[in-house]
């Protein structure tokens, strides 16, 4: 990768797109896989009808492709806000801001795509509105070191799960698959406990993936160990976390355990362990040995934030011969705001049902097509044009405000 921190600074949802020699495309080709991640689960069987097992597309996907998307707006929240040295003073204060508008501006439009999605049953669980929450949990830690940064996640990814389970039952449920406008001003405490706890996306948990992200776009990831060390990590800690789980469920008695809860028998433990809960049981605290995609245990945490950081390391590590070959997958990646929301109002039509694998295919092949298109008439994909252009002007205004002192001349 030949970019400079400060000329791939702009990595953020909305920030200014680059032309491809001045980006990290690493992290760019990892948004686009995460992009075809969430299209695949959206669309493609989770289950094979014929054996009943679960599909390639599962296996690949669940959840780590949303674990993928938090991980990398932590990156380009570091790199956005001074890579490896951190802003200080006014200049963060100004990135917090833009942040926050960021936030709002991507909240707004994940709301509005609600409106238009069936209530029942719907065809996708959209992640913007989620994803504005995680930026506006994450502006109290953009000043941390790595070390802190990391402790923090750490503390997320642990206590999180703990809090979740034990708590659920005393918390309202979620206002809606998809809230909307409407949930917003009629069932204010059950979005809000759904944004942060009960929500298919809970933000306490996904911090865990923001935080680490944001560590990791205070590294120098210009240096020539900085991927392999991403990849090396990563590969541990989802090893480790397997290795972990299945050391407490088959070795420790764990699986007995959960074997023995209330209505449990080997089928349906099968098709939790495989698929997950629709809400993970509190009967006992063997449940936070699992590490189910989705489940939003310590273990599956890791799990998924060792595949992103493996994924992205391996991003990292693509020579410049292969950029030309990846340029259609990293032009999806660096407009993925506006192709994930297209995505979501094509969906909402639900006319994909009866031909999934073609439908998934035109998904991809349009996205690509018009990625590059825009791409290179225009640069950066329409709403992300106008996130960047609101969060500039929030920023300006800080960097313009004049000081007690200079007011005072």
């Amino acid at each position: 990768m030949t970019a400079t921190v400060n000329e791939a600074s702009d990595l953020t949802v909305g920030e200014p797109s680059r032309i491809a020699s001045r980006r990290l495309i690493g992290v760019d080709v990892a948004r686009g896989i995460a992009l075809i991640g969430l299209v695949a689960i959206h669309i493609l069987p989770s289950w094979n009808e014929t054996t009943g097992e679960a599909s390639v597309s599962w296996i690949l996907f669940s959840g780590h492709s949303a674990a993928l998307f938090a991980l990398l707006a932590g990156v380009g929240l570091g790199l956005g806000t001074g890579g490896n040295t951190a802003h200080r003073g006014r200049r963060m204060t100004a990135g917090r801001l833009a942040l926050a508008v960021r936030a709002v501006l991507v909240g707004l439009a994940g709301l509005a795509v609600a409106t238009v999605m069936p209530v029942e049953n719907p065809p996708a669980y959209g992640i913007l509105l989620y994803y504005a929450v995680f930026f506006l949990l994450s502006i109290p830690f953009l000043h941390l070191s790595v070390k802190a940064l990391c402790l923090w996640a750490t503390g997320f990814a642990v206590l999180s799960p703990v809090l979740m389970q034990q708590f659920q039952d005393l918390l309202p449920e979620m206002a809606s698959y998809n809230p909307t406008f409407t949930d917003v001003v009629t069932e204010p405490v059950g979005l809000l406990s759904q944004l942060l706890v009960t929500g298919v996306y809970p933000a306490l948990p996904y911090m865990t993936y923001m935080l680490i992200g944001l560590a990791v776009g205070r590294l120098d990831l210009h240096s020539g160990d900085a991927a392999p060390r991403l990849l090396a990590a990563g590969v541990t800690l989802a090893a480790g976390a397997k290795l972990t789980s299945a050391l407490l469920l088959y070795g420790a008695g764990g699986y007995d355990r959960l074997l023995a809860s209330p209505g449990m028998d080997e089928h349906t433990l099968w098709e939790v362990l495989v698929w997950g809960p629709e809400v993970l049981p509190n009967d006992t605290v063997w449940w936070l040995a699992i590490s189910t995609p989705h489940t939003n245990t310590p273990l599956a945490i890791m799990f998924s934030l060792g595949v992103g950081l493996a994924v992205l390391g391996a991003c990292l590590l693509i020579p410049r011969k292969a950029e030309l070959v990846l340029a259609p997958l990293a032009a999806m990646g660096s407009m993925t705001f506006t192709l994930y929301t297209v995505h979501l109002l094509v969906l909402a039509l639900q006319v994909h049902y009866d031909l999934p694998a073609l439908w998934f295919i035109l998904h991809l092949l349009a996205a690509a097509i018009f990625a590059l298109a825009w791409r290179k008439a225009f640069g950066q994909g329409p709403l992300e044009r106008i996130v960047s252009t609101s969060a500039k002007g929030a920023r300006t205004l800080v960097m313009r405000t004049p000081t007690p002192a200079t007011a005072q001349g």
